[in-house]
């Protein structure tokens, strides 16, 4: 007797379904009793926690703190940011690959190494030239607060080392647990000190346990679950992997910092010749519209970077590209366009009236903000496509354009620094976007594609912001 077909068998439809749901059941116990995978849902978790309590925090410290302050902060971050990023000489990215953790815990102690000799070295150029510091950077009420540069600069690079270690050793809850105790504990700081009068220091101690406090938590963990590795440490293995792995140092280095530089720099510039603390409206506002921007855009990268290969591999890189950007115009671009529309009159009535520049500032930088919000997950695709060298020189023509033209409206229109940043920020990265889809070969009626099929959400949000505004 010949077997039936699979058409042929006819089964009760509620049969069906409740095998479906068995299956999805048994395929989704399966995923998520996977430790890894629980640990990025915790790590995850974690980050967000954190960036949503800043930005919670944001209205008390508007009040407790005064732009100034902020400006103060502002300037410090960014400088903390340049030297911080190359502080292990960009070992730190290298610990996650050796096979032995023998090397690895090596690199570790190397990049510790590191961390702690520039943080010695920019404590003796604080101390020795303190005059010089402020003078350069034209924010003389910094001075009394220096010594907090070289000690952020240990705290956030150590960080850096350790949490690549606990990358390694898949232990995303520890992370996941020193974020939220560094959010935590800034936001503490901030307030308690704001609260009884201590500024800008309260301002400034919270940045600096935001950035990297966490690190005696991890060093605990490391200490405690690595004994027998902590053994194999000595300054003949540590010597002979700086050799093996010299490529990090010597070409890392320089587009971390071209990045960093092309990031931090303008801020620095800002308030050095801008008139009043436009620093620190600026930072009020990026800061409000990054928190939300960087945890969406970068759990979107991390699914783009996992799946690119293969749709490159299959010659649909490009089209898979265009359908990641409609997500993004769909998850993000609409509520982007409500906040800048509403921002001078939302930001006002939220965080004070001292603080209408900084929802002005907001509405200047939509148009960036939504550029860098499209690309930046789909930039992941000029290291699948191996265009690492295009990577670089993107990364100095936007040094070029940011810092150039922010510099050159310092000098010539005071009024005007903030916003010429945001109109050079938002063409780097339009030439950003048009460079990437170029090297992924996204097709532009596919790109009109998908604005088409979401361009319902934009009126949506467009008319939501107009009804806002009518209504305050």
């Amino acid at each position: 007797m010949m077997p039936l077909a699979v058409d042929q068998i006819s089964l009760p439809n509620q049969f069906l379904d409740q095998s479906k749901v068995c299956v999805i059941r048994k395929k989704l116990h399966a995923l998520f009793s996977q430790g890894f995978v629980k640990s990025v849902g915790v790590l995850v978790g974690g980050t967000a926690f954190g960036q949503a309590l800043m930005v919670l925090v944001l209205p008390l410290l508007t009040r407790l703190y005064t732009p100034a302050d902020f400006s103060l902060v502002a300037v410090y971050t960014s400088v903390l940011g340049i030297v911080a990023v190359a502080a292990c000489l960009r070992l730190e990215i290298a610990i996650p690959l050796p096979l032995r953790d023998e090397d690895a815990i090596n690199l570790l102690a190397l990049a510790l190494c590191c961390s702690a000799g520039v943080a010695v070295l920019s404590g003796i150029i604080v101390g020795l030239l303190p005059d010089q510091i402020v003078g350069l950077i034209k924010q003389p009420n910094l001075q009394p607060y220096l010594w907090l540069l070289p000690l952020g600069i240990w705290f956030s690079s150590s960080y850096a080392a350790l949490q690549f270690w606990m990358i390694r050793k898949k232990n995303f809850s520890v992370i996941a647990k020193t974020r939220m105790t560094q959010a935590v504990g800034s936001a503490g700081i901030q307030a308690g000190l704001g609260w009884i009068g201590i500024a800008p220091l309260g301002l400034l101690l919270g940045q600096m346990i935001n950035s990297g406090a966490g690190i005696f938590g991890l060093a605990q963990n490391v200490l405690r679950n690595n004994s027998i590795s902590l053994r194999s440490v000595n300054w003949q293995s540590m010597k002979r992997l700086l050799f093996e792995y010299k490529r990090f140092p010597k070409y890392s280095i320089f587009e971390s910092l071209a990045n960093s530089i092309n990031t931090q720099l303008p801020i620095i510039i800002i308030a050095a010749l801008a008139a009043g603390p436009e620093a620190g409206f600026f930072m009020l506002g990026s800061r409000l519209m990054h928190a939300p921007m960087a945890l969406i855009g970068g759990a979107v990268a991390q699914v783009y970077l996992s799946q690119a290969p293969e749709e490159l591999r299959k010659g649909t890189l490009g089209k898979f590209s265009a359908h990641i950007i409609g997500g993004l115009m769909k998850a993000g671009v609409g509520p982007l366009i409500f906040a800048c529309i509403v921002a001078p009159v939302a930001v006002p009535l939220v965080f004070g009236d001292q603080w209408q520049r900084a929802g002005d500032l907001i509405t200047w930088m939509g148009p960036w903000f939504i550029m860098e919000f499209l690309v930046s997950p789909i930039s992941m695709a000029l290291h699948v496509t191996h265009s690492q060298q295009a990577a670089l020189i993107l990364q100095i023509l936007g040094l070029v354009m940011r810092v150039g033209l922010t510099a050159a409206a310092g000098y010539w229109a005071h009024s005007w620094i903030v916003e010429a940043y945001a109109v050079s920020s938002f063409c780097f990265y339009f030439v950003y976007f048009c460079v990437v889809a170029s090297i992924t070969k996204i097709k532009i009626l596919d790109l009109f594609a998908a604005f088409k099929s979401y361009r319902k959400f934009f009126i949506f949000w467009i008319l939501l912001a107009i009804f806002f505004r009518v209504v305050i």
